[in-house]
């Protein structure tokens, strides 16, 4: 799988997932988030894999949301994801 603002390497069993926006610090983005949950996907299927090590590239390992876009960086979200967080609240009160 091919990541744009992270890198994943496998090795000895261990799987090292480095943020890699050294330029911005590393500042989290949305694209960043899914390629983070798809690493996590990737390591959590790998029956090999025994520990992750969740890293930063450069001088800091992240420096909070990326505002480069405004203040609407992270206002879009996948309808799919709204329902599926809304499911999760209403399953806690029960």
């Amino acid at each position: 799988m091919a990541f744009s603002e992270i890198t994943y390497d496998v090795a000895d069993r261990i799987a090292t997932i480095t943020l890699n926006r050294p330029e911005r610090l590393n500042a989290f983005t949305f694209t960043m988030r899914k390629e983070l949950i798809d690493a996590f996907e990737l390591a959590d299927a790998d029956d090999e894999v025994r520990v992750v090590v969740v890293t930063g590239a450069g001088r800091a390992f992240c420096a909070g949301a990326d505002l480069g876009g405004g203040g609407g960086t992270f206002a879009h979200r996948d309808p799919a994801e709204l329902a599926l967080a809304a499911h999760g609240r209403a399953g806690r009160r029960a």
